[in-house]
């Protein structure tokens, strides 16, 4: 039976999280649901990927006192009768609009990240955000209908400071392999490093932000290719693009290292290059990890915050090496490099297909299965 569903979020800016919700939304009405996707900036990197049936509508605040704005605007979406809407980012006013418009719609907050990583985030901004944050952690996400968390790691420590039950706390991985991912993976790469005469690429994909860790990719690649041809290319925009440029002049990496930008398939560079290395100080669910995998590419990650573990189960299936470990992270890649392959079997990658992970959603949207 079609149910209306509201999928509510910051923008479809170019990070994860919102790419995980451009595809759980196109899965929605693949299923004949009616999907409205509510954005609270307009800032459209993914809408070129979101399915023309999805209704789309932007919030766009512009007074000074967002918070409360933003909660004035989103009050009357709650007034449309939606069966349920999924929250992601840390949006705290649609659990509160919820109470002011006394609306039954489930309203369901999907985490991506621990807690005290958020918080440790804050240091330095301004007191309002900070103790905003924290009040909406402690007494507003117990009020939400249901809250997921995208890997075991991020629901432990969620459970540990917020007053959520039990039973409305959920585990859903985040979809990695939709239905067009190996036509995506199969597409052609026009970039001469990926000729077949050329070294090996080491590839890394992430937002250009100091969480992901490419100065310590840059500095592990400096020491492999002391010892083997290689090329680094990172995907991925953000504003670390400048320091990260110097410590590539300052590495002597010119000519070996290209940062050409956010490329929106990703997955042509993953089915084709010799290692696809995680390097984050901090993960909630590694997406491109586990697409990575599924383009049957080696993988080298660093044992980060959660989820990694998860993914490779243990690690079964990829390399993985401590945090800010510059040494280790080459010698990794360098065993990649010199044919030592850990892949994950199609069985192990099923779970997180769109289609299970959406099927998972609904249930938790719509309070089923219980």
């Amino acid at each position: 039976m079609s149910k209306r569903l509201a999928l509510y979020l910051p923008s479809l800016a170019g990070g994860g999280a919102e790419r995980v919700m451009v595809q759980l939304a196109n899965e929605f009405v693949s299923r004949g649901h009616r999907v409205d996707m509510i954005l609270v900036h307009p800032e459209f990197t993914y809408r070129s990927e979101l399915d023309p049936a999805v209704n789309l509508e932007v919030i766009n605040p512009t007074r000074r006192l967002l918070g409360l704005h933003i909660l004035a605007k989103t009050t009357p979406y709650l007034r449309r009768g939606y069966d349920g809407m999924l929250c992601c980012i840390r949006n705290f006013p649609p659990i509160l609009a919820k109470r002011v418009a006394r609306s039954r719609t489930r309203v369901v907050i999907q985490e991506v990240s621990q807690p005290s990583l958020v918080f440790a985030g804050l240091e330095g901004k301004e007191w309002e955000a900070r103790l905003a944050t924290h009040l909406g952690y402690r007494f507003v996400y117990p009020l939400a209908d249901g809250v997921v968390a995208v890997s075991k790691g991020v629901a432990e420590e969620l459970q540990r400071i917020t007053r959520i039950r039990p039973n409305r706390l959920h585990i859903i991985y985040n979809p990695a392999i939709t239905l067009d991912f190996y036509e995506k993976a199969n597409a052609p790469v026009e970039h001469p490093w990926f000729q077949s005469s050329e070294p090996p690429v080491i590839l890394g994909v992430a937002r250009l932000h100091a969480v992901k860790g490419f100065d310590i990719l840059l500095r592990a690649f400096a020491q492999v290719v002391q010892q083997t041809p290689a090329r680094l290319l990172i995907l991925g925009e953000g504003d670390e693009r400048t320091r990260l440029e110097q410590l590539v002049c300052e590495l002597n990496l010119q000519g070996l290292v290209a940062m050409p930008g956010f490329d929106p398939n990703p997955f042509r560079y993953m089915r084709r290059a010799g290692v696809f290395v995680l390097s984050s100080r901090t993960e909630g669910m590694p997406v491109a990890l586990i697409q990575a995998l599924a383009c049957g590419c080696p993988v080298v990650s660093t044992r980060c915050s959660s989820g990694v573990e998860e993914v490779l189960n243990g690690d079964q299936y990829g390399l993985v090496v401590p945090v800010d470990d510059v040494n280790a992270l080459a010698e990794a890649i360098l065993r990649v490099l010199r044919g030592e392959r850990r892949q994950a079997p199609p069985e192990w990658l099923e779970q997180f297909r769109v289609e299970r992970i959406a099927e998972q959603y609904l249930r938790v949207l719509l309070d089923c299965g219980k």
